[in-house]
């Protein structure tokens, strides 16, 4: 399996986050492109893109000033498949990237990829109290996994919280 590459660029408005690439990403080299995954119509439901953007436009988002990046490169089946040493060197290498970037916020899509960056034991949804990365702003929300059990209007609602953020 291929990784993919990362979009980005100095001092995008948010870096999004995941966990890695799925089957389906490395096969295309697009972020997101599992069919259930809804990453992009989240997106758009939260107002955080003018359209429904599909993944083989991921590198579009640069122009709106969002990034795309993973916790860890390596292509898996199921986030249950990364190691733990392999989350540690990730962690490591996206505080690099976010330092180097300077992006003004970190949206980490999914509690699960916040919590390996940031070595805590738990955390909730939406703007995090205190940074890894000082002055950068760090968001929790829900992974856009088609897996995850929680309604769509709820994640919307939170992921809209990052568009709200950004706006104030």
């Amino acid at each position: 399996m291929t990784p993919i590459p990362d979009h980005l660029k100095p001092n995008l408005d948010i870096l999004f986050v995941g966990f890695n690439p799925s089957i389906r990403s490395s096969e295309t080299g697009y972020h997101y492109a599992n069919p259930n995954n809804r990453f992009w119509k989240i997106l758009f439901e939260a107002g955080l893109t003018p359209r429904k953007y599909v993944p083989e436009e991921n590198h579009e988002l640069l122009e709106l000033g969002y990034g795309l990046t993973n916790i860890v490169a390596r292509p898996t089946k199921a986030a249950a498949d990364i190691a733990k040493d392999e989350y540690k060197e990730g962690a490591a290498l996206l505080k690099q990237k976010i330092e180097q970037y300077q992006p003004k916020a970190v949206c980490f899509v999914g509690k699960g990829v916040y919590l390996q960056f940031s070595g805590k034991k738990s955390t909730h949804w939406g703007k995090q109290p205190d940074s890894v990365i000082p002055g950068v702003i760090e968001f929790v929300a829900p992974s856009s996994s088609g897996l995850v059990r929680m309604k769509q209007a709820e994640i919307v609602e939170i992921y809209e919280g990052l568009h709200h953020l950004l706006h104030e």
